[in-house]
C-alpha cells in the first residue's frame, strides 16, 4: 500500500445535531460508531453475569452497587454540590428498607421502592437546612452526619444497636439479584445522562459553572439544588435496600466511610463530571479488591499504588480517555 494513493479518514463522521447525545447520521456505519461504546459494555456485563461462579457474580453485584453511588456522587458533583455522605443516603435507604422488613413483615418488591423513595426524601429534608453552603463547608457537614447516626443507634440501641437487625428475607435466587441491580445501574446511567444533557438538567450545571450568575437571572438554585439531591439520595437509598436484602442485614456497618470514599476513588478513576466514568471506575476498583486479598495485609499496599498509578498516569480518568481516542479513530481508505 504506497500513501499516494490512499487518504486518512475519520471513523467518527456523525454530525452532532444538538447534544452529545442527538446526532444526525446517515449511513450504517455511523450508527455502529454511535452504538458500539453503548453496547459492548452491556452485552459483555450480562454475558460475565451468566458465565461466572457465584462469587464473582456476588462481585458484580458489589461493583454494580458502587457504581451507582459513584454515579451518583459525580451526578451531585455535576450540580455543585460535593459530598462526601453517600453513606448517609446508603444507610438510611437500608435501615428503612430492613425495618419494614423485618417489623412489618412486607417483601423486598415493596421495601426496596418505599425505602428509594423515603429515604431520598428523608436525606433532603436532613440536608435542607444547610443546602445553602457551599463547597467544603456541605461536603463537611453530609461527613459528619452518618458519624452521627451510628453514634446515636449505638448510644440509644434502637433497631438491634450494634448487633442491627438480622434475618431479612432474601431475594428468590441470584438471578433475580443480577437483572434488578443490573439493570437499574444502566437505566440510572442513561437516565442521568439524558436529564443533566436536558434543557432543564442545563440549569444544574449552570449552577455548579456559576451559581451567583445563575442566581442573579432569577432561578431559585436552592429549590433546584434540593431537586438534585433527591435525586442522588434516592439512588443512594435504592443501593442500600438493596443490599439490605442481598446481605439479609442492616445495622451500623451501613454508615461507614467505605460507602462514601470508594465511590469518590472510583469517580477520580474513571473520569470526573462524565456519569460513566465514575461507573467504569467502579468496575475496575471493586474487583481490583477482590483480586488483592490472597496478598493479605499487602493488599492495601498494591491497591494504593494501583490508585496512584491510574492518578497520575490518567489525570482525566479512564473514561476520557478512552473516549478521546475513540473519537480520534482514523482509517486508510483509497483514493478513487
Amino acid at each position: 500500500m504506497t500513501k499516494e494513493n490512499y487518504r486518512k479518514e475519520r471513523i467518527d463522521r456523525c454530525i452532532k445535531a444538538r447534544s452529545d447525545d442527538i446526532y444526525a447520521i446517515s449511513s450504517k456505519n455511523e450508527i455502529f460508531y454511535l452504538l458500539f461504546p453503548r453496547v459492548i459494555p452491556i452485552t459483555a456485563l450480562a454475558i460475565l453475569a451468566l458465565i461466572l461462579p457465584l462469587y464473582w457474580q456476588k462481585v458484580i453485584i458489589s461493583a454494580c452497587i458502587f457504581a451507582m453511588l459513584a454515579v451518583s456522587w459525580d451526578f451531585l458533583s455535576s450540580c455543585g454540590m460535593l459530598s462526601l455522605g453517600q453513606a448517609l443516603f446508603f444507610g438510611i435507604g437500608s435501615y428503612i428498607a430492613g425495618i419494614l422488613n423485618h417489623y412489618l413483615h412486607l417483601p423486598f418488591y415493596i421495601t426496596i421502592p418505599f425505602a428509594t423513595i423515603f429515604g431520598g426524601l428523608f436525606s433532603t429534608l436532613l440536608l435542607l437546612p444547610v443546602v445553602r453552603l457551599r463547597g467544603i463547608y456541605f461536603a463537611m457537614v453530609t461527613l459528619i452526619l452518618p458519624l452521627m447516626l451510628m453514634r446515636g443507634i449505638e448510644a440509644t440501641r434502637i433497631f438491634g444497636g450494634n448487633e442491627g437487625i438480622t434475618g431479612l428475607s432474601p431475594f428468590p435466587n441470584i438471578w433475580v439479584e443480577l437483572i434488578i441491580i443490573i439493570t437499574a445501574m444502566w437505566v440510572t446511567l442513561f437516565a442521568l445522562r439524558r436529564f443533566i444533557s436536558s434543557d432543564y438538567g442545563l440549569i444544574f450545571v449552570s449552577i455548579r459553572d456559576n451559581d451567583r450568575a445563575t442566581m442573579a437571572s432569577g432561578i431559585n438554585i436552592y429549590a433546584f439544588k434540593a431537586q438534585a439531591l433527591f435525586i442522588g439520595s434516592c439512588i443512594c437509598a435504592f443501593c442500600g435496600a438493596f443490599m439490605t436484602h442481598s446481605y439479609m442485614f442492616t445495622g451500623i456497618p451501613v454508615f461507614t466511610m467505605e460507602f462514601s470514599i470508594l465511590p469518590i476513588a472510583a469517580s477520580a478513576i474513571g473520569g470526573i463530571g462524565s456519569l460513566a466514568g465514575p461507573l467504569l471506575g467502579a468496575f475496575v476498583l471493586v474487583p481490583l479488591s477482590e483480586i488483592l486479598r490472597e496478598f493479605g495485609t499487602l493488599r492495601v499496599v498494591f491497591y494504593g499504588l494501583v490508585l496512584v498509578i491510574c492518578v497520575v498516569a490518567l489525570p482525566e480518568g479512564i473514561f476520557h480517555y478512552l473516549s478521546r481516542k475513540y473519537n480520534e479513530m482514523e482509517r486508510w481508505v483509497k483514493i478513487e
